[in-house]
């Protein structure tokens, strides 16, 4: 995988001739925050993080985003944490889209870059640095992980997307695939957080309404996508936020694969206490 298969944000500022016009859309099934919107004046700093900002694309909120939040982090060179995750029953994922640094898990180093991941469970012990001489971005997808008795809690691990899982979605001939980085048979998580890919012409075929809340950063290509009773223009760049039960399809627009980062929260049963 090509680290130009990756949509990297860069920041910066619109022009003062620039139009108003755009596509950023927020409702109450669902949300659109384009590309164009993440820039110099709406990245976060974030305690113990050194030569850090951060563009946040989705938190828990009443009526928005309810069981997750996702990152896209900028690490310049010499910057990182030495305590990174506050909340000790947080878990999370990093996924790798630019640039490289080394991630220190219970005092065991790996060496990350473009397509690398990593899944860090609750109260585990983890460091960032960033000791190259170029920029990092990744998303960090985080969860407050949800215990199950009997159930043990997942253990971390690191990988590529490379070496993860491709699955063709039945029926499709190849043109709609999911890379699985977690068997979805393991009960010990409690989300998954995939890359779906549909090649030119490639469609979900029909108005998918789960349960499940989603999160989609597009990496790669164009696409209309249905969200609710809507038709929406997505690209690289672009990120969706789904609300549990709105209806989702989408046609890929080509010329190349239309390519997203999936967010969903699996495998437990519904909260009544609520």
């Amino acid at each position: 995988m090509s680290k130009s298969s990756y949509y990297v944000p860069t920041g910066g500022l619109p022009p003062q001739t620039q139009l108003l016009t755009d596509r950023s859309m927020f409702t109450e099934a669902y949300a659109v925050i384009p590309k164009g919107t993440m820039s110099d004046i709406v990245t976060s700093n974030l305690p113990f993080w050194e030569k850090t900002r951060a563009w946040v694309l989705a938190r828990p909120l009443s009526g928005f985003a309810e069981t997750f939040s996702q990152y896209i982090m900028e690490v310049s060179p010499g910057g990182g944490s030495t305590r990174p995750e506050t909340e000790p029953n947080a878990q999370g994922v990093l996924f790798v889209v630019a640039g490289g640094f080394t991630l220190t898990i219970e005092g065991k180093a790996h060496l990350l870059s473009a397509g690398g991941y990593a899944f860090l469970p609750a109260g585990c012990d983890w460091s960032l640095a960033n000791t190259t001489d170029a920029t990092a971005t990744f998303h960090w997808v985080r969860k407050a992980y949800q215990a199950v008795a009997g159930i043990d809690h997942p253990d971390a691990f690191v990988t590529t997307e490379g070496a993860a899982t491709t699955i063709a979605m039945p029926d499709t001939d190849g043109v709609w695939k999911t890379t699985r980085f977690v068997d979805p048979a393991d009960m010990r998580h409690d989300m998954h957080v995939n890359i779906v890919t549909l090649q030119p012409g490639g469609v979900i075929p029909f108005a998918e309404t789960h349960v499940m809340e989603h999160g989609l950063y597009v990496l790669e290509g164009k696409a209309v996508y249905r969200l609710n009773q809507d038709w929406v223009e997505v690209e690289a760049g672009d990120f969706m936020w789904l609300r549990a039960f709105c209806p989702q399809a989408c046609y890929a627009g080509g010329p190349g694969p239309f390519r997203y980062l999936l967010y969903k929260d699996v495998n437990r049963h519904m909260p009544l206490n609520r």
